[in-house]
């Protein structure tokens, strides 16, 4: 059951709104089901003789009581309150018992209290109702409605345990402020599948993913051509900042402003600069990004498993300030990814950055803490820019995937562990979009691994499961048993032709971390295997090797290749083979 308070000033509108057919037709017999006083309260809905101008001049009628300037600017309280998808329908007495709980918790209207606000309750779906109150009670004075919103959720969350509804996780102050119904009507109007605030927030945080000083985050906000306003002190001094879309104004005709601290408390500036003045990437000067030697994306990716994978060891351990510093950094690698995704992964991803941005904030502060490594791997990517999704570029991008899962399973122990229910549930909806989009990513090169292995001799696999036995024992049955397993046989008959010995190298990649959160085990080991053996991401194709084969058997004009150059690079050896000195 979600409560969504919001003020206002115009009860005739509102009311109007909630009594109407709505935007697309959607609501249906709307009426009351409950009110302050239900014989002072006309029905529009179900009276035909009453009107909603009866309605709004009833309850504004404390409000008019008062003289013009101790009005109040914003006299309207209004709070939806529905109930979660797959709830039973509840009957409008239950309804009526849901909204006098909620007035009286939220200091509206607290039972007993004859001089308290006016309020009504109305009902136009199953699923929901609208409480409207105006804020100036019998007496004159204001409700104490300090916290109302906190005070509302945790009634919500007793009468979902009383009514036998599903009990929604409960919020702490730390999560993004929510468009509001207007926001979200005017981006219907425009067609706009987000809010101007939806769309500024992620924005803001692509500026900010890897930026090394405050200059660069405030150059990608222009790049990314939103409108930007610093507020600078007389001394020169920025004090803040604010954002607004191109084209987005109000009924004047200005620009719609929002300052940091409204898209998302930890993007205010002063939290900005703590995340900055943290340590720029790498300790790296503050320079012109346009000269700094751009990576490739491969590489950039590649560059960055081992430090998403160190993060993941991290949260494993006791230091909470250090986690939160992770978490942060997480978030900002995703949001790099997001904006450099090929095209097969860019949705996944894009939404797996959104639903992670809630689990990068809790009450657990990291002011002191050190997530250089992981800012310096988001920096590399952006860098980088765009992947292809293909060849080295989409091999490199599946490792990192396969290790940003683990990550953000990481993440949900690390929050569940602290109570913190709903960036538990937001890194578990971020982990479900990576699997997706590593799913994708990872489908061409482990399908050339997958064939590669069920080519190799008979004699040879079964040395590569000897191998897997003796180094994980319990697992091994079970992991010959993955799709993965091929592909893993291929990589290990890879890296020892490159002069690894195979149980070594094998025994270096388990001993990394657990794989008890691995949904696959034998694609972890593989990407492991050849991050840590310095292999390629993909492999040849069988048909592209066997052409190459045919191709060398063919007459030349040049001498061909010496038969130990060949039998090194394509000959299926049972026996371990060192580095060709």
């Amino acid at each position: 059951m979600v409560p969504d308070i919001s003020t206002g000033s115009r009860t005739y509108g509102l009311l109007k709104y909630l009594y109407g057919p709505g935007r697309r037709d959607e609501h249906t017999d709307p009426h009351r089901v409950a009110s302050w006083m239900p014989g002072l309260a006309p029905d529009p809905g179900r009276d035909l003789s009453a009107t909603i101008k009866q309605l709004t001049d009833r309850l504004d009628l404390p409000v008019l009581a008062l003289p013009k300037n101790r009005r109040p600017a914003r006299h309207v309280w209004h709070c939806p309150v529905r109930t979660a998808p797959g709830d039973r329908h509840l009957t409008d007495t239950e309804w009526a018992e849901v909204a006098r709980r909620i007035v009286h918790a939220t200091g509206i209207a607290e039972e007993g209290d004859d001089k308290a606000c006016r309020w009504i309750a109305v009902r136009h779906a199953d699923d929901h109702i609208h409480l409207v109150a105006t804020l100036v009670r019998e007496d004159g004075r204001r409700p104490r409605r300090h916290q109302d919103g906190i005070r509302a959720q945790a009634e919500c969350r007793e009468i979902e345990k009383e009514f036998g509804l599903q009990i929604l996780n409960g919020g702490d102050r730390t999560a993004a402020q929510r468009p509001t119904s207007a926001e979200r009507s005017k981006a219907q109007r425009f067609g706009r599948t987000e809010t101007p605030r939806e769309t500024l927030r992620e924005s803001v945080r692509h500026a900010l993913a890897g930026a090394a000083s405050e200059e660069e985050f405030f150059h990608r906000l222009a790049e990314a051509g939103l409108r930007v306003e610093q507020r600078i002190a007389p001394s020169g001094d920025t004090l803040g900042y604010k954002v607004a879309l191109p084209g987005d104004r109000n009924r004047d005709g200005q620009p719609v402003w929002f300052s940091g601290s409204k898209l998302a408390p930890d993007l205010s500036l002063p939290r900005i600069r703590q995340r900055l003045d943290a340590g720029r990437p790498d300790d790296e000067p503050v320079t012109d990004h346009f000269d700094e030697r751009v990576p490739r994306p491969d590489h950039a990716r590649r560059q960055a498993a081992p430090v998403a994978e160190r993060a993941v060891s991290i949260l494993d351990g006791d230091d909470d300030e250090d986690s939160a510093a992770q978490l942060a950094g997480v978030g900002e690698l995703l949001d790099a990814l997001a904006q450099t995704a090929p095209a097969s992964t860019r949705r996944e991803l894009a939404e797996a950055a959104r639903a992670f941005e809630r689990a990068t904030r809790s009450h657990i502060r990291a002011e002191r803490a050190d997530n250089r490594a992981i800012r310096s791997a988001a920096r590399g990517i952006i860098r980088a820019g765009n992947a292809l999704g293909k060849g080295e570029d989409g091999g490199t991008t599946a490792m990192l995937l396969s290790t940003m899962v683990l990550v953000t399973i990481a993440a949900v122990h690390w929050h569940f562990a602290r109570g913190h229910a709903q960036q538990a549930a937001a890194a578990q909806e971020a982990a479900q979009h990576l699997r997706s989009a590593y799913r994708s990513a990872a489908s061409a090169p482990m399908g050339v691994m997958r064939e590669q292995g069920r080519l190799l001799p008979e004699p040879v696999r079964e040395r590569y499961a000897g191998t897997l036995e003796s180094v994980l024992p319990e697992q091994a049955n079970a992991a010959r048993r993955e799709s993965g397993w091929d592909a893993l046989a291929a990589t290990l008959d890879q890296a020892e032709r490159a002069g690894h010995d195979p149980e070594d190298l094998l025994q270096r990649a388990i001993d990394w971390r657990e794989l008890d959160t691995a949904d696959n085990v034998t694609d972890v080991l593989v990407w492991r295997l050849r991050r840590i053996g310095k292999l390629p991401a993909i492999m040849d194709s069988p048909r592209a090797r066997t052409n190459v084969r045919a191709a060398q058997s063919r007459p030349h004009p040049t001498p061909p290749l010496a038969p130990e150059t060949v039998v090194e690079t394509h000959r299926a050896d049972p026996r371990p083979r060192g580095p060709r000195r």
